[in-house]
């Protein structure tokens, strides 16, 4: 599934079987990133795969490398962006599985104070 700012492959979500276990692999564009949002009733656990990650959690900045994780708890506003001049790529790891699509995304992208941290 190709976005404006990368591409989404799903790996398992419940049009390929699965019940509880969403994963996606993920690849954020260089300048790019997943905007500030939040799973209400799912967590979620991002590795990287490649490439350099400025992940954001709540209000606080962090980069991620090839090999490092990050685990979300429910209702934690997140977002994830290319650090560097190459595209990053991630594996997005939620559960349970909510809905036919397997995930359930609220964008906070436009609220306060989520629209003013970058």
């Amino acid at each position: 599934e190709r976005l404006d700012w990368g591409e989404l492959g799903w790996v398992s979500r419940p049009a390929n079987g699965a019940a509880q276990i969403v994963a996606i692999e993920v690849t954020l564009l260089p300048g790019k990133g997943h905007n500030f949002h939040k799973h209400p009733e799912q967590e979620e656990v991002i590795y990287v795969l490649a490439g350099v990650v400025e992940q954001w959690l709540d209000g606080a900045a962090q980069t991620l490398r090839a090999g490092d994780s990050v685990f979300i708890a429910p209702g934690v506003v997140h977002a994830s962006f290319t650090a560097g001049d190459q595209p990053a790529r991630l594996l997005a790891i939620l559960s349970p599985c909510i809905g036919d699509g397997g995930y359930a995304l609220v964008d906070v992208s436009g609220d306060a104070p989520w629209n003013t941290l970058r």
